[in-house]
């Protein structure tokens, strides 16, 4: 963990979240607040992912405070799985709670990805959202909704060329009538073994401002 990483809980609607706090460095003034959300706990997914934890290290580099929380009925955060709806209501709870006003980034990867897209349905228009990083997006079995038009030019999108959990095809029939562009990562599996710092460079490269 980051040296500055402070382990806090939150509240939701199933009771207690957890959620772990990752500062940038000393004397830096934060850019905001990134919250990023963890893969399908029912198949081992945690605020701890090794891509969850790449998105935090490249929102800290950029000068951002990183969130990153486990969903409900992981870790210490209270209540069961909800297929994407309570924990959609849980990252809009953690955004209200750490980050109440000023510049918000939100971020999420595979399972967390689907749930971050539904959150910022709700988030879009009322708060000031720099960035959205979107990592191997879960779009395949229940596509997720639109992206707003507006936002697409503070959107990454990166997936595998070679994901075998969610394809490549899947996610461009979902980004093609939105005309949403993806990048993709030569040979890259779901989980970028092996390619983590060149996704976190992909990342921190969109964080740049301008």
């Amino acid at each position: 963990m980051n040296p500055r990483t402070e382990r806090i809980q939150l509240h939701g609607g199933a009771g207690v979240i957890e959620a772990l706090r990752d500062a940038p460095a000393a004397g830096t003034a934060p850019q905001g607040v990134a919250v990023i959300a963890h893969p399908h706990p029912l198949f081992g997914g945690t605020m701890d992912n090794k891509v969850v934890q790449t998105l935090a290290r490249a929102f800290v580099g950029a000068g951002w405070t990183a969130v990153r929380f486990n969903f409900r009925g992981v870790g210490a955060s209270e209540g069961g799985h909800d297929e994407g709806r309570g924990e959609a209501e849980d990252m809009l709870a953690v955004v209200q709670q750490v980050a109440p006003d000023g510049p918000l980034s939100i971020a999420g990867f595979s399972f967390g990805a689907f749930v971050a897209i539904n959150a910022l349905q709700s988030l879009w228009g009322s708060r000031d959202i720099q960035r959205i990083a979107l990592v191997g997006p879960s779009v395949e079995r229940v596509p997720p909704p639109p992206i707003p038009a507006a936002s697409h030019e503070r959107v990454l999108v990166v997936h595998g060329e070679q994901d075998d959990t969610v394809s490549l095809a899947a996610v461009m029939d979902w980004s093609r009538p939105q005309s949403l562009p993806v990048m993709v990562v030569p040979g890259g599996g779901h989980f970028f073994h092996g390619q983590l710092p060149l996704l976190k460079n992909l990342v921190a490269r969109h964080l740049r401002p301008g």
